[in-house]
């Protein structure tokens, strides 16, 4: 089940709501965790037993860790834990991929049957990871209510696709939070936000991109058009689920941390990771590139730290060489810019760098979307010229004319242009606001009714 489904929207969400506001707050959390499970189950009630272990050896770790005092032994019983967890991660999640590569690099035939991915198995299993790893550091107590712990690893609006949240973050909000009016009225305002982006710009978007990418000979103009799209769909597909993710939060009673910030304003690839999937970023800062020293070590030594948080992430999307290219071309940039292009940029008006930023991320939202090397090589020559249709085609214009309206609203829709409009209404006619994401949902629902492309990019992470 995900969030842009009318099994979802009409029938699964309405009943949690409806329960969750009429029972006292004892039993909240108890219908929280039970439509969580429902939520997890729909699609492969077998992998419920594997969030449960999840539940159990995890509570179980901080418990154990709160109670240790000896520094070796509790160290000890924090590697036993990230590396139960990573295992567990690694075998549903990787296991294929190096199966393959060892059957490549070694004359064997290792035979590995193909195992559907745990629905949301990434987002909760670094969420279990930063409740342990804090624990040890004693930043939070061990949870001692097995079924407020429970609810932060399984809690349904963003056990998907993020964001992710640290235990520090909803500590408290999971015994004592507070659901208001006003607050049930903000989330529901963004949760129609984030549908309206998902189905009705995401959507179209996605469809002009696999269009132009199935078309075959193609012109320069036309594979760089199709790139744009997809760099246009994924931010909105993927902010959209944030912002229903954050919108049901709040409608619960929750305050989840923001994961994007109009990333394609940036002026650099160095800003464009600040503002783009912001608590994954920052939870391989603090879990992974600090503990390796940062920045505060040699320069050798921060390239290195840079490049194994950077294919690591690239790992996390997906277990294929493309993610791990597109991770290791991030990791690269990012080096660059800091010790050779910061000078250069400085000198650059803003415009150029903002070009010169937004050419590098389209040029990377080929090598993420192309898991395919084959694919991948085709559409990277023909955005450079090479088996191309020559500069420009009738394609094109057709592309153009057809899609015009939805191209613009993207590029309007990425900025803060419409954000802040939306802001200043609210704030002088609520009910005029009120009234357009009203209008908003109405149209997105009618679209998921007639419509039949409704993918989730991030849905297999």
């Amino acid at each position: 089940m995900v969030f842009s489904s009318l099994n979802f929207l009409l029938i699964f969400l309405p009943i949690v709501l409806l329960l969750h506001s009429v029972l006292p707050f004892k039993y909240k959390n108890i219908v929280l965790l039970a439509a969580s499970i429902i939520f997890y189950a729909w699609g492969e009630p077998v992998y419920v037993i594997l969030m449960i272990l999840s539940i159990g050896f995890n509570y179980m770790s901080g418990l154990v860790l709160g109670e240790l005092e000896d520094p070796h032994l509790r160290k000890r019983q924090l590697i036993f834990a990230v590396a139960v967890n990573l295992l567990l991660l690694g075998f549903f999640k990787y296991a294929g991929f190096l199966v393959s590569m060892i059957n490549a690099i070694l004359p064997l035939k290792i035979e590995f049957r193909s195992l559907a991915l745990p629905v949301g198995i990434s987002f909760y299993t670094f969420q279990a990871l930063s409740y342990v790893i804090d624990v040890y550091r004693k930043k939070v107590k061990p949870q001692e209510n097995l079924l407020n712990f429970a609810v932060y690893i399984t809690m349904f609006p963003q056990l998907v696709a993020g964001p992710i949240v640290k235990y520090s973050d909803i500590e408290l909000q999971l015994s004592n939070r507070k659901i208001s009016r006003a607050k049930f009225g903000q989330g529901i305002e963004r949760l129609l936000f984030g549908l309206s982006k998902k189905v009705l710009l995401a959507n179209n978007l996605g469809l002009l991109y696999e269009t132009i990418q199935a078309s075959g000979s193609r012109s320069i103009m036309t594979s760089w058009l199709g790139i744009f799209a997809y760099t246009l769909q994924i931010y909105f597909d993927f902010s959209g689920y944030s912002d229903m993710a954050i919108g049901m939060g709040k409608m619960l009673g929750f305050t989840f941390p923001e994961n994007f910030n109009f990333p394609y304003i940036s002026d650099s690839i160095t800003e464009f990771w600040r503002r783009w999937h912001m608590t994954l970023s920052g939870w391989f800062r603090e879990y992974v590139y600090i503990p390796l020293g940062g920045n505060r070590v040699s320069m050798p030594r921060h390239i290195l730290n840079l490049l194994i948080v950077w294919v690591l992430t690239g790992f996390w999307h997906g277990a294929a060489w493309n993610f791990i290219l597109w991770g290791l071309y991030y990791g690269i940039l990012l080096i660059l810019e800091k010790y050779i292009f910061a000078p250069l940029l400085k000198k650059l008006p803003k415009a150029a760098r903002h070009i010169y930023t937004m050419l590098l991320v389209m040029f990377g939202w080929v090598l993420f979307s192309n898991t395919d090397f084959g694919s991948m090589r085709t559409y990277v020559g023909t955005l450079f010229g090479i088996g191309t249709k020559g500069f420009l085609d009738l394609a094109f214009f057709y592309y153009i004319r057809n899609n015009l309206i939805i191209l613009i609203m993207g590029v309007l829709c990425a900025t803060p242009l419409i954000r802040n409009y939306i802001v200043r209404c609210s704030r002088k006619k609520p009910e005029v606001t009120s009234a357009v994401l009203l209008l908003l949902g109405i149209l997105s629902i009618a679209f998921l009714v007639y419509g039949t492309y409704n993918p989730f990019l991030y849905f297999r992470f």
